[in-house]
């Protein structure tokens, strides 16, 4: 269940990102689900791998690189989805990313907790 509760938060914050920002574009809420999702995975799957492989870089930077990592990881989402799901840049998919950690850290967290 708190899964599911964190999906569609997820979803939320990224539906609202692409409401705040022009370069960040979802066709809807549905495809902010679906995006959520696909994102949950990657994070589940890839995430881990690329962070080992990263692990000197990350070290050096205090953390920071995951940021990178997770910027990557959003943009794979959006690949994977097609025209249903665009992310512009790379700036705007690492802004995006501090923008979610930031959300999960606030709203996310305190769900797990309980």
């Amino acid at each position: 269940m708190r899964w599911l509760i964190g999906l569609l938060l997820n979803a939320l914050v990224l539906w609202l990102l692409s409401e705040l920002f022009s370069g960040f574009t979802l066709s809807g809420f549905g495809a902010a689900i679906i995006a959520a999702l696909i994102l949950s995975i990657l994070n589940w799957t890839v995430k881990p791998l690329l962070t080992i492989l990263t692990l000197p870089i990350t070290i050096i930077t205090l953390g920071l690189f995951l940021f990178v990592i997770s910027a990557l990881t959003l943009m794979l989402t959006a690949w994977l989805m097609g025209s249903s799901f665009i992310i512009d840049g790379f700036g705007i998919a690492l802004l995006a990313a501090i923008i979610i950690a930031l959300f999960q850290a606030i709203l996310i967290n305190p769900v797990k907790r309980s």
